[in-house]
């Protein structure tokens, strides 16, 4: 049912929207509202006006028809109100907005003139102190006095100049030590709250080990999702699940299956299949869930999962891991990369007990490869920001994760042979991405480091490569230069041949490996 209603109508308005709002809850049928006629008082930004691209002919119509003129119009017709009446309500409505306007920023600019106040009596010490800057820190002095509405970033221009022309005078002290206090203050006023730091924080969840009987079943890697998604829904009445193919098929690599039926269409259910509408999904994820808890300074969450598969299969279209645009595009967001269905189910946990939005990326061509059945799948979690050791070793590292990582192991299984012991690390999260350092301390002993993942070159590797080899300090522990192996720039051809060529392969990583323990 479509609705036609002028925007600047409000009584028609709101009899289309009593009237379609009705039929849609008892018909169950969607009902769409076009608003036609909107009028645009103000350009789209201050930096835009509309009035550059309209006709005059357009402009005019659009200030006779304005929906708030239109409604004062519409006030005095009905006689509800009389013109004195809303005189008087505009002119207070705008005397209101003008104090809470002054109001605010008054607020704001109030603790900042503090501080102006004692960084100006600071820079006056210290300019007597140091005759040597005694006239640039004056200079610096009087400028940031002078400035009427000063802001956070005057006060720290000044300070930083001042500490400049001092150098390393002992009679800076005080302003030195002002300034890192208010990098302090400012770091949390501006850089704080990305993540929940409180106890719904998916980070407070501690690791706890999968159980398997000793009879335990070898299943299919649906299976596990399966049998987990089920005893989920069924022990929390507060999961709901959508998506495509989703419900009535029960996704297409089956982890949902036969659990519309079983748990209700209201729980779990089908959305569009149009994938055209995959691009405008993305879109809220990074703009909205992503930023929601840091925008409003940790008052709102979004505890969304967003469960999707990823890495090598076959062909240009199922081939993708661009794990470095989705990192870069969802701070704010977890970001689980398991090597398996265990993996997944232990990572569904840890963040069904937090309110952290996360994005899990399951493994495409991992769905019918075996696995054994865990025991306690609504009980056991594994822990963000923590890599696990797969595999032992001692003369170089390599760090991986996904689908990949299974390519890696069966590479450093060859390299066995040829007496190289490597040492597999499967980061489980890039976001966040090894909290304990423990890539750094596997780097100390075999001062050896290689990323592999199939990403595009400067994906996720060069992530990996700046978290260690930078925030870790992992470069003061190399013996020779470290590597990052990554899938080809081009999406993957179809067929086998197209991933082997296109993606990290065995034969790749023992060569790269063997040439860096010949440096």
């Amino acid at each position: 049912h479509i609705y036609k209603v002028k925007g600047w109508d409000y009584a028609g308005m709101c009899e289309a929207f009593e009237e379609g709002i009705s039929l849609a809850r008892e018909t169950h049928t969607p009902v769409l509202f076009h608003v036609e006629e909107i009028t645009q008082p103000q350009g789209h930004s201050t930096s835009g006006s509309h009035e550059r691209y309209k006709s005059r002919e357009r402009l005019e119509w659009e200030r006779e028809w304005d929906g708030i003129k239109k409604m004062r119009e519409w006030i005095l017709a009905n006689a509800l109100a009389v013109g004195e009446e809303l005189e008087t309500i505009e002119h207070e409505a705008k005397e209101q907005v003008r104090d809470e306007k002054n109001h605010a920023w008054e607020i704001y600019l109030s603790p900042i003139k503090i501080t102006v106040t004692k960084t100006v009596t600071l820079l006056e010490d210290v300019a007597a102190k140091i005759a040597s800057a005694q006239t640039e820190i004056a200079t610096l002095k009087n400028e940031l006095a002078s400035i009427r509405e000063p802001l956070r970033r005057d006060v720290m221009r000044i300070i930083g100049a001042a500490l400049n022309a001092a150098g390393t005078h002992e009679a800076a002290y005080w302003l030195r030590d002002h300034y890192n206090d208010l990098l302090k203050e400012s770091k949390e006023l501006y850089n704080s709250l990305l993540y929940n730091e409180g106890q719904k924080s998916a980070l407070k969840i501690e690791g706890s080990k999968v159980v398997y009987d000793t009879d335990a079943p070898t299943v299919n890697g649906f299976e596990v999702l399966n049998r987990y998604f089920d005893q989920l829904f069924a022990a929390n009445p507060k999961v709901i699940a959508f998506g495509e193919d989703l419900g009535y098929i029960g996704d297409v690599n089956q982890g949902f299956s036969g659990l519309q039926a079983k748990h209700g269409d209201n729980r779990i259910f089908d959305t569009g299949i149009r994938e055209l509408t995959l691009l405008y999904g993305l879109e809220p994820l990074s703009d909205d869930v992503a930023s929601l808890f840091y925008r409003t300074k940790g008052q709102q969450s979004c505890p969304i999962i967003v469960r999707t598969r990823g890495h090598r299969l076959e062909g240009i279209w199922h081939s993708g891991s661009p794990m470095g645009m989705v990192i870069n595009a969802l701070r704010g967001m977890y970001v689980c990369v398991p090597r398996n269905m265990t993996q997944a189910v232990g990572m569904y946990n840890t963040l069904l007990r937090s309110n952290d939005p996360a994005i899990v990326v399951e493994c495409l061509n991992g769905y019918r490869l075996k696995e054994k059945l865990p025991a306690n799948l609504l009980d056991y979690t594994v822990p963000l920001g923590v890599p696990e050791f797969v595999k032992e070793g001692t003369d170089i590292t390599l760090v991986s994760y996904g689908s990949t990582l299974r390519v890696v192991v069966e590479a450093a299984q060859t390299l066995d042979k040829f007496g190289i012991s490597c040492e597999v690390i499967d980061v489980q999260t890039l976001l966040p991405f090894d909290l304990q350092h423990k890539i750094l301390d596997s780097l100390k002993k075999t001062n050896r480091i290689a990323f592999i993942d199939e990403d595009v070159p400067g994906g996720a590797t060069a992530y990996m490569f700046q978290k260690v080899m930078e925030e870790q300090g992992g470069y003061k522990f190399l013996d020779v230069a470290p590597r990052t192996i990554s899938a080809k720039a081009h999406r993957p051809p179809y067929g086998s041949d197209g991933d082997y060529f296109s993606k990290p392969n065995t034969e790749e990583i023992t060569t790269v490996v063997k040439a860096m323990l010949a440096e």
